[in-house]
């Protein structure tokens, strides 16, 4: 393992660049930024709010879930609730060359995005996107899986409700979206019927998902990416680990690292075998030799 940044505030959503270096976030600091294949930390923007889950679009551009910002106590790298002033989440386009930013979409049907979490584009340029739910003091919003367009001129619902949505990701015959739950450290399977619309099971699932896999004991799952053969790596929280799950649900391996705060992952490289990985307890963007290729994404930068 190589660590390629230290000193992050909670790193997150890594996107390799075809340049060699990795744009991610740091979500209590509020900003994007580029980390060089020289090391360098080089800052694209500084976007407030509370930025998570980002991949390229077609346009080249980056697309950020915003959770809408959230509090923290001194000490504790965790968030504590919602930001003070919080009014609910969105999704927003930056120019990578200039850091100028703009909002999609805060609504869907009407309600408001609680906490956007993650997203991954399809074929077709459109993508697909969580929302993990913000959690409040004695309560917590729902969560949800969506679908949008980049140009901010159509997004629907999915599935819901769902606990604690974070990583998504896409089969790669572009026939299945994968979800994963936090709290329940469940992996879910949503079979495509069209862009935006799933064949839902009946009852007893309770959005229409199918269960692929649920890890027992105290393991919480975050982000999540694909491998070349459509294997799942989820991260895994508490275990501090990447999760390597098969489509069947079978967990195939699970590799450790000295976080407990393990919380995403991308694929980089010329044959996409380096493993790009935020440990966000201690702050840092890793990278490693993986065994298997990454899947390559639609579209990159």
């Amino acid at each position: 393992m190589k660590i390629l940044a230290e000193g992050l505030q909670f790193p997150e959503g890594p996107v390799a660049l075809v340049d060699g270096s990795v744009v991610l976030v740091e979500m209590r600091a509020g900003r994007i930024i580029r980390v060089t294949p020289e090391g360098r930390v080089e800052q694209v923007a500084d976007c407030g709010g509370g930025p998570n889950g980002a991949a390229i679009g077609p346009d080249g551009a980056l697309y950020v879930c915003d959770n809408g910002g959230s509090a923290y106590a001194p000490g504790r790298f965790t968030s504590i609730g919602p930001a003070p002033g919080y009014q609910g989440g969105s999704i927003r386009r930056f120019d990578l060359a200039t850091g100028d930013g703009r909002v999609l979409y805060t609504h869907c049907d009407g309600h408001r995005l609680s906490s956007p979490n993650d997203l991954v584009f399809d074929a077709l340029g459109g993508f697909y996107f969580t929302d993990f739910g913000k959690k409040h003091a004695r309560s917590r919003d729902n969560g949800g899986l969506y679908y949008a367009l980049p140009d901010g001129s159509r997004i629907v619902e999915v599935a819901y409700p769902l606990l604690a949505a974070n990583g998504v990701g896409l089969s790669p015959d572009g026939a299945t979206v994968y979800v994963a739950e936090t709290e329940t450290a469940r992996l879910w399977a949503f079979d495509l019927v069209e862009a935006g619309c799933i064949r839902k099971h009946p009852f007893p699932s309770p959005h229409g998902g199918r269960l692929v896999c649920g890890l027992p004991g105290f393991q919480r799952f975050d982000s999540l990416a694909l491998d070349a053969g459509g294997q799942i790596c989820v991260a895994t929280l508490i275990t501090g680990a990447i999760s390597v799950i098969a489509p069947s649900g079978e967990l195939r391996s699970q590799v450790a690292f000295p976080d407990t705060y393990v919380t995403n992952i991308c694929f980089g490289g010329p044959d996409l075998k380096t493993a790009f990985v935020t440990l966000s307890g201690a702050g840092q963007l890793v990278s490693l030799p993986w065994p298997h290729s990454g899947q390559r994404l639609h579209f990159n930068a």
